[in-house]
């Protein structure tokens, strides 16, 4: 077996947009200096409560989750007006089916909602690609291996089979932690210099380069 896990925002989609404005929109109704978007970038792939810590890391426990309920509420009313951003990366939809005319199986590891990630993947016609999907209110937050521990046990898969596909150093931690392989793509938050520092063999500029990667 060959399993590739991917990472989705900012790996398979782009929902910077759509992230920082939840974020503004969250800290803002608590009345909460709004942190610098690039802030916000950073932490994306942590789950939602271990990313507004980082974030707001001088508000009280209370007003951490009143933040995190906030941001879900605003997320969820962007989708429900149709304002929601997340498109797929350019070329994507093209690679995961030819990885999967080359006997891969995949799966998502990510800091989303299981109720967000399985609309996002069904939205954008790529939900049937995955056969395991690992989200950050079902296990522990990036970069605990646990996400991917549960990935290859539903797959079916040995650590020594399998790869993880992320844009950010979180991706790269929890791959090495699960003894699994680990390659960056650099469309997403974190820096290709980064990415290799925290343990990637390879990080890919575009979706045809991944391919090549995996395929070779």
């Amino acid at each position: 077996m060959k399993l590739a896990v991917f990472d989705c925002d900012g790996t398979l989609i782009d929902g910077q947009a759509s992230i920082c404005e939840a974020m503004e929109t969250a800290f803002a109704r608590h009345h909460l200096p709004l942190p610098p978007r690039n802030d916000v970038r950073r932490i994306v792939g942590l789950s939602l409560p271990q990313a507004v810590r980082a974030l707001a890391p001088d508000a009280d426990a209370g007003t951490q989750g009143e933040v995190v309920q906030a941001y879900k509420d605003a997320f969820r009313a962007a989708r429900s007006a149709g304002t929601l951003s997340q498109p797929l990366i350019e070329g994507m939809a093209e690679t995961l089916g030819r990885l999967a005319e080359a006997g891969w199986t995949m799966g998502v590891a990510t800091g989303m909602s299981s109720r967000g990630l399985t609309h996002c993947l069904e939205s954008l016609g790529i939900a049937h690609r995955f056969v395991t999907l690992q989200t950050a209110d079902r296990n522990a937050s990036k970069p605990h291996p646990e996400m991917l521990e549960a990935a290859l046990s539903e797959a079916g898969a040995r650590p020594a089979e399998a790869v993880m596909i992320g844009d950010t150093t979180y991706d790269m931690l929890m791959a090495r932690e699960a003894g699994v392989r680990a390659i960056g793509v650099a469309w997403g938050y974190h820096a290709p210099d980064e990415l290799i520092a925290a343990g990637a063999e390879f990080v890919a500029d575009n979706t045809l380069q991944l391919e090549g990667h995996l395929l070779r």
